[in-house]
């Protein structure tokens, strides 16, 4: 399965294949901040099922801390993915890539959400064990 997206000018073109790894919520204030809203829609990809396939030259990286490379489009300022290098993962925004069904899984981070929400999925804490997390899961 080949999922294709683009920036919110156009001139970035990308595409992911195969299935994402996960898929959820983060609930912290860096991913609350660079996506405008209360919480961030997420989908994991491995490095190898992302592909920029126009446009590379349009974008451009912003990295606040080396956990996360956050890539744009510096024509519209359009937010394309975020690459978690210590994590061996890509974070593709799902509403860049509009014909992917999202289905959340989990929550993460849900400590520092500002909206909460009772849908039954796990909420942890911070991040899973296998991604350094504490693995604590929090109540609804």
């Amino acid at each position: 399965m080949t999922h294709v997206g683009n920036c919110f000018c156009g001139a970035v073109a990308l595409e992911v294949t195969g299935e994402p790894e996960a898929m959820g919520y983060c609930h912290c204030r860096s991913c609350r901040s660079w996506s405008g809203g209360p919480v961030n829609a997420f989908s994991l990809w491995k490095p190898e099922a992302v592909r920029v396939t126009e446009g590379a030259e349009h974008v451009a990286t912003y990295a606040k801390t080396p956990l996360s490379e956050r890539k744009f489009c510096k024509k519209c300022g359009g937010h394309l993915m975020t690459n978690h290098p210590p994590l061996g993962m890509i974070d593709v925004f799902t509403a860049t890539i509009p014909t992917l069904k999202f289905a959340p899984g989990v929550h993460v981070n849900y400590a520092e959400t500002v909206l909460p929400m009772r849908d039954g999925l796990p909420k942890l804490k911070d991040f899973p064990a296998e991604f350094g997390g504490s693995g604590e899961m929090m109540q609804e």
